[in-house]
C-alpha cells in the first residue's frame, strides 16, 4: 500500500520512516472501513482489543466467495491486526518502508508484514489472527 500523502519522509537504515504525527498515521491506518463492516454485519464489535481479533477468527468467512473482495478484506484484516499489536504492545509502532507497504515495528526491531499475514487469514483463515497477535505481543 503506496501512501504518498502521509508527509515527508527520513532515511533510516536504506528504509525510509514516516517524519509524520505517528498517532495519524495510526488514526489512517486503523480504519479499516471493509472489514469493519462485515464484522458489524455479523454481530462482531471491533473495538481494537486482542478479544476482537478472536471473535474475527470465529466469524464465518463468506467473503471467501467473493473474488473482487478477498483481497480488500484481507488488507483491511492485516491493517486490523496491526492497529490492535500498536494499541496494545508496548513499544510497537508503525513503519512505512521504502516500497509503501505498512509493517509493525516492534521494541526489538523485528518488522512484522501484517498485510501478508491478513491476507492469508482472509483466503484460508489460517494463521488466526489472535494467534498471530499472541506470537507478536510475546516477543
Amino acid at each position: 500500500m503506496h501512501v504518498p500523502f502521509l508527509g515527508p519522509r527520513h532515511k533510516k537504515s536504506g528504509d525510509t520512516a514516516i517524519a509524520a504525527d505517528p498517532e495519524a498515521i495510526a488514526a489512517l491506518l486503523s480504519e479499516c472501513e471493509l472489514l469493519r463492516s462485515q464484522a458489524a454485519q455479523a454481530g462482531v464489535r471491533l473495538d481494537d482489543t486482542p478479544a476482537s481479533l478472536e471473535a474475527l477468527d470465529q466469524m464465518v468467512p463468506r467473503w471467501r466467495d467473493d473474488a473482487e473482495t478477498l483481497p480488500w478484506l484481507g488488507h483491511d484484516a492485516g491493517l486490523y491486526l496491526g492497529t490492535v499489536v500498536v494499541r496494545t504492545v508496548p513499544g510497537a509502532a508503525w513503519r512505512i518502508r521504502s516500497d509503501g507497504e505498512p509493517v509493525i515495528l516492534l521494541p526489538s526491531g523485528r518488522e512484522v508484514e501484517v498485510v501478508e499475514s491478513g491476507q492469508e487469514w482472509a483466503a484460508t483463515g489460517v494463521p488466526e489472527l489472535s494467534q498471530l497477535y499472541a506470537e507478536v505481543a510475546e516477543a
